[in-house]
This record gives C-alpha cells, structure tokens and sequence, in this order.
C-alpha cells in the first residue's frame, strides 16, 4: 500500500484533489508520506483567549487579550490580535500601544483545566502514547492505532479534531511527522484550525533558511554564541562537519548536527515527569519594601503549598523569582534539608532568598516555585518540636476551610521578624 494519502478533514472521506469529491470542502489534507506518519503535535489554538470566546459569543470578532491588568503581561490572545503585533508573555502596556482597542479579560484557570481535561480525555481515547507538554499541547504517539480506529493515524486525528471543536468548543491544530521535532515544527505551519505534515526528506530544506535559534533547545544565548562562531542559520549548521560541532559543543553539537536535517530519537513519554510548582504576580505598583514584598510572597507559597497538598507531591528546592522595574529577570534557588509542602517551610526559604535582593530596586513581579518533586509520605519528616506536624494539620485545615468556603475564607498571617537596628 502507498504511504501517500489524501482525505477531506470535515467529512474525512479520502479524496484527491482540491475539493472534497463527498461534501464540497476544500479542507483537503494530503501528503506523498502521511498515511506512515504516526506522531503528532496538538497545540489548541490561542487556548484561553478561545475559551473565553467560546463563553462570550460577544467577543467573536474583537481582539482578546487574555491577562493580568495593564501592569501584567499577556497570558494569550487572539489571533486578531497577533495580527496586530500582540504576542504572549509580552508587557500589557506595549500590547495596549498595538492594539488600543482590545478586550482584557482576566485568566479564569479553572475554565482553562477544565476544558484541557476534556481535550486530554479525547487524545487517551486515541492512544496511551499521549506526553503533555503544557495545559494546552501534547505529543502522541499513534502507532499500531490503525486497525482500532479503521483508519489512518492522520484520519483518526482529524476526526478528534472535529470533536473537540463540537464538543469542547475550542479548535485544536495537529502536525504529523515521523518524530516529535518535526511533528511540533509541522502543527506551526497552518494554524490556526490547522493540519499538515512534514517528512524527513522535505526537513533539511525546509529548515535551511531558518536561524539557528529555531532548533529544539537552543536559547538567545546559545544562539549567540553559535551566530559569534559563523553558524547563523540551521543550513549554516548542515554544511558543518558533524566532528567539528562535537569538537567545539560537545554533545549538544552532535545533536544539532541531528536536527538541522531533521532527525530525533526522542520517543513520546506518558510518564514525563512535571518539574516544578510555582505561583507568580504582577504587582500594580513596583514595590521596593521587604515587608510589602514578603506579604505578597507569603500568599504565593500558600498557594504552592495548597497545589502540593492536592497533588500529592512534595518537593525539595525552593526557586525565588523577581523582575525587576526595568523588565530584568532574577532567579534564586535554595535547596532544603528535607521535602516539603508546607508554605510556613516554602516561605523560610523563600524570605531568606529575598533578603539578599532588597537593595533598593524597584520590582514589578515575584514569584516562588518548589522543584525536584516526590511523593508527599517524603514530607516534613517529624522534627523535635512536632513542629511540622502542627504546621500540617494548620494548613490541612485552612485548605479544607477555603476548598468549602472560597480562597478568601480564610487568611492567614506569616511572622514577621523583627527590624534590626
């Protein structure tokens, strides 16, 4: 049998040419290779802005910026309003100048989980090969899939496709690929509400033109450095001896030497391990007050610690986080003694980390995360003082206490330390 394939993705009746010779549509989807193809990349299109269009009809055809207020930064937004230049984890002000007349409306999680569940949910019923990349993408694996769903692993997924559009109300874009690089790579191509697929033959040239910062895992300052050594593009990249890159980068030469011409050995992981719990705010005002500072932290562990406590998971290095007024970013980390999940240890840390970065500088963000995460029975383990087990039972219940009531049921007040002087 052909690998080549051709099907109409609103009635998914295989079809060559243009249009659907069935019902009309001009949503074709086709490839020389894609009847092979069995991974893929779902990403949900603009995710929570989708969300709140699905709920507010109203906003159908307005630009839609999902965030925290004009001195936070943007969560998503629309596709109007990338159009316009809006794009996500920008500064409000600046997506405000591009789009004057945008529609803020502030994240509503519970909506967004709730509504990634269901896209999950429908991905498992494709296969047990799903890895979550975030609330609102995924890898999955469709091999050996075909006989169970009658169907090509494209057309299985262009069908789920359509049924996350009825019934979840949000459009999702899929590419297909014989690995997770180029099926990621491929779901880019034609969103939103999109489907295409990219083989191994056709990535070398379609990478070519493109910077080298394109490439899975390089950050601005690696590509820095390869742009200061000549390798500006990923074609740059393809014409080097693959020894030489592993002369002068190691290992992670070597696998750039792979990818530039589209090759990845990575398999899709079920199991992928999340790395971290972490709570964050944008301030209204740049505060520079270690008191005004360490109450907004102290809100931020307790909500760290509520998510530990609901997930079952404990973890064993606290992460500071701070930007300051001028946009630059500060992160410090403190490993503890133990695993924890309670706020009052979280925050121990956290205080202290702070301390060394009250210098006077003005900061608009702070945020504290808990990483190298385990199982909660490694938590708190009993010290002299039954301390952490009083603090468990207090948190326990301020959880309970506010999971019945609202998180503003109750509010808890953290020991403040007395001035030197």
């Amino acid at each position: 049998m052909s690998d080549a394939l051709a099907f109409c993705r609103d009635c998914l009746t295989e079809s060559p040419g243009p249009r659907c010779r069935a019902c009309g549509s001009p949503r074709m989807a086709s490839h020389p290779k894609l009847r092979a193809m069995t991974v893929a990349h779902v990403d949900c299109d603009a995710f929570f802005a989708s969300i709140e269009k699905r709920d507010d009809p109203s906003l159908a055809d307005k630009p839609v910026i999902v965030g925290g207020g004009k001195r936070g930064v943007v969560s998503t937004c629309c596709y109007i309003a990338r159009i316009r230049g809006v794009r996500s984890a920008m500064p409000m002000f600046k997506a405000l100048k591009l789009c004057p007349d945008a529609v803020i409306v502030k994240p509503n999680f519970g909506k967004y989980v709730e509504a990634s569940r269901a896209v999950k949910a429908r991905m498992l019923a494709l296969t047990p090969l799903v890895e979550p990349l975030s609330i609102d993408e995924a890898f999955l694996d469709l091999s050996g899939t075909e006989r169970t769903h009658r169907a090509p692993p494209a057309v299985a997924l262009a069908r789920f496709a359509l049924e996350v559009e009825r019934d979840v109300g949000i459009t999702v874009s899929v590419g297909m690929a014989s690995n997770k690089f180029l099926a990621k790579i491929a779901s880019e191509i034609d969103k939103p509400r999109g489907f295409a697929a990219l083989s191994i033959d056709e990535a070398p040239a379609f990478l070519a033109p493109k910077p080298v910062g394109f490439l899975w895992g390089v950050g601005p300052a690696f590509a820095s450095t390869l742009e200061r050594d000549g390798l500006r593009t990923i074609g740059d990249l393809q014409r080097a001896e693959p020894r030489e890159l592993a002369r002068r980068y190691g290992e992670q030469g070597l696998r750039l030497s792979r990818l530039a011409i589209g090759q990845d050995s990575r398999r899709v992981e079920p199991d992928r391990a999340r790395k971290s719990v972490g709570a964050e705010t944008t301030f209204d005002v740049d505060l520079r007050d270690a008191e005004a500072l360490e109450a907004r932290l102290w809100r931020l562990c307790e909500k760290v610690a509520e998510r530990m406590r609901k997930d079952g998971i404990s973890g064993s290095v606290v992460t500071l986080k701070l930007k300051t007024d001028e946009f630059r970013l500060r992160t410090r980390a403190q490993a503890l003694p133990s695993p924890t999940r309670l706020a009052g240890r979280i925050f121990e840390a956290a205080r202290r980390l702070l301390a060394r970065e009250i210098d006077g500088t003005a900061f608009r963000l702070i945020g504290v995360a808990l990483s190298e995460l385990g199982p909660a029975s490694d938590a708190d383990p009993p010290d002299l003082e039954r301390r952490h087990a009083r603090l468990d039972a207090i948190e326990t219940a301020v959880s309970e206490l506010r999971a019945r009531f609202g998180q503003d049921s109750v509010d808890r007040a953290f020991a403040r330390r007395p001035r030197e002087r």
